[in-house]
């Protein structure tokens, strides 16, 4: 493919950031290369395309390995009259693949483009905008643009019915106000690729928005340590400092108001002491009724549901673990689940919690807003467990609350009050050490042994890395407790 074309996924990139778009054409080896989550996204993106194409039976699915044969191909395709899947379309300097392009009338097409997100962004229509716009500069009339997504409420039943999974919508409207001045944006892309000088972009809110850039670390590399992209609350308190030429945390003027959290942010790095808040540790403290329940869940969701019962992107639990404490005195004990083959995990989940949480005692989880959800789900799924569930969420207790009321705070946090930070934090120890050290990187790769084609091996290697991630989140939950009441003392 020709350097000097502007594709559809460089227009949006330069719409986003023009330095962005010339490093991807000039310097691409400056551009990280795909990490394992966003490429599982772009798979799950494939498989929604694969499942679309069904809506126009009879369609011709033009080869996409070839660039040039494709645009011919395509060129060809057009008197068949027949839907046509990523038809190539050139005019001049720009180019963009259709995902769906449909005949109507005599002489008219609709565009489809398909999307595995479960609702319309206005990066969607720019997206469409520019497929119209280099249709019609290559002579195709262009009747409507729509957009087809995910419906997250379609339940599955048997096979997939593609006309239950999608919802399309019509968005010409948006799309022809967008489209009143993209022939000006056009031409300045197209000056960004002719120019053999990177543009000088200062950093900004579009470094975060449509999409995080992948140059953002070699973007903001000149920030300091604890810098104010670092503090507590948004993104427009973070840019309102940085516009007035204040970079680091420790060097907010005083007669800026800060919140609470931010004034003990300010002071930890101002200090480097790690703030301690006694009487509310102990108060909390006080919640936990023994024996403890240290619970933690692993979950995935899938664009396309793969159990019956179930939903697009619905949270469905593959994986468990549970150190159970029965007093002072006592050691930990470990169970744990991680589900096997291709059936549904939750029947089992549900009878191996309620034999292990007993009827009284302390259910700590981290976060536990998430796991009661992940309970709630699954009787909802399974009603005959209701009253069980009742007893369960009256005795949870979230060990995120004195770290999210910042009752502990230590820089090296920075601005979260995650765990994956926070037990290092704390104990120092932590994730680093971990092949899967991240809830989405286990989801993912609990998704491509369940659903992909993996060795035995490689589904051994990632069931072990996966009992071991799962097994510190809540051996690292016991950790932190004991360093709370270390320092409540």
């Amino acid at each position: 493919m020709p350097s000097q074309l502007l594709t559809k996924s460089q227009y949006l990139a330069g719409l986003q950031c023009r330095k962005y778009l010339w490093i991807q054409v000039y310097e691409p080896e400056q551009v990280p290369q795909t990490d394992t989550v966003t490429q599982y996204v772009f798979d799950q993106g494939h498989l929604v395309g694969e499942y679309a194409k069904r809506l126009y039976p009879g369609g011709i699915d033009i080869p996409q390995d070839d660039f040039t044969e494709n645009i011919v191909t395509t060129k060809k395709l057009f008197a068949e009259r027949r839907p046509l899947f990523e038809a190539g379309i050139l005019a001049g300097r720009i180019y963009c693949r259709v995902d769906i392009l449909n005949p109507v009338n005599e002489n008219e097409w609709d565009i489809i483009e398909i999307k595995s997100g479960t609702s319309i962004k206005d990066v969607h229509i720019d997206d469409v905008s520019f497929q119209k716009y280099c249709c019609e500069k290559a002579g195709l009339k262009i009747k409507t643009c729509k957009l087809g997504f995910i419906n997250n409420q379609y339940v599955k039943n048997g096979e997939i019915d593609p006309q239950e999974l999608f919802v399309l919508e019509d968005i010409s409207a948006r799309v022809e106000e967008v489209s009143e001045s993209i022939e000006e944006r056009v031409a300045d892309l197209l000056e960004v690729l002719s120019n053999k000088v990177c543009p000088d972009t200062a950093i900004g809110r579009h470094c975060l928005a449509p999409y995080e850039c992948p140059l953002q670390v070699e973007c903001w590399g000149f920030l300091p340590e604890n810098s104010i992209f670092d503090l507590r609350g948004g993104k427009t308190k973070q840019f309102s400092l940085y516009e007035q030429g204040i970079l680091s945390i420790k060097d907010i003027p005083g007669h800026i108001p800060l919140s609470r959290q931010q004034k003990i942010q300010k002071e930890c790095v101002s200090t480097g002491k790690v703030h301690v808040e006694k009487d509310e540790i102990r108060q909390f403290l006080k919640k936990l009724k023994y024996p403890l329940y240290y619970l933690d869940f692993e979950t995935f969701g899938q664009a396309i549901p793969i159990y019956d019962g179930t939903r697009p992107y619905q949270d469905i639990p593959f994986q468990f673990s549970l150190h159970v404490v029965e007093s002072e005195e006592s050691q930990p004990l470990h169970h744990s689940f991680l589900a096997q083959g291709t059936e549904d995990p939750r029947p089992q989940i549900l009878h191996e919690l309620k034999s292990l949480l007993g009827f009284e005692g302390s259910i700590i989880a981290y976060c536990s807003g998430f796991e009661e959800g992940v309970l709630k789900g699954l009787v909802e799924a399974f009603p005959q467990y209701t009253a069980w569930l009742k007893g369960i969420l009256t005795r949870m207790v979230d060990l995120l609350s004195p770290f999210a009321n910042f009752h502990y705070y230590n820089a090296s946090q920075k601005d979260t009050v995650s765990l994956k930070k926070v037990l290092p934090a704390v104990s120092g120890r932590g994730y680093e050490e971990m092949t899967i050290g991240a809830g989405m990187d286990a989801s993912v790769a609990f998704a491509r042994i369940a659903c992909g084609n993996a060795t035995e091996e490689e589904i051994a290697k990632v069931r072990a890395d996966l009992l071991n991630y799962c097994r510190l989140d809540t051996e690292g939950m016991i950790w932190v407790a004991d360093e709370l009441r270390r320092l409540s003392n």
